[in-house]
């Protein structure tokens, strides 16, 4: 499977996302979160590093869960127009 090569602004919203998941993540470590939400550290990883800028809805509604995110807040906060993405996190 070849896949699209991804667009500047579908890298910049996997940027934001990862950025989100790390500020969400606080103090707790990329292992604990990762393993709490069934998910590999290294696609955490990838996915906070936003090399993995399109994870699966199941992947993201475990670590909403994890993180105790809303899905509305974490789309929200990775839409490309808003400016003030950090501000979902205190809603």
């Amino acid at each position: 499977m070849v896949r699209t090569p991804l667009t500047p602004a579908e890298r910049l919203r996997g940027e934001h996302f990862g950025t989100l998941l790390r500020q969400a993540r606080a103090g707790r470590t990329l292992l604990e979160v990762a393993t709490t939400a069934g998910i590999s550290p290294e696609t955490l990883r990838k996915i906070e590093t936003g090399r993995a800028p399109t994870p699966s809805f199941f992947t993201i509604a475990a670590l909403a869960s994890t993180l105790d995110l809303s899905l509305d807040t974490l789309a929200a906060a990775c839409t490309t127009d808003t400016p003030h993405r950090d501000q979902a996190l205190s809603a």
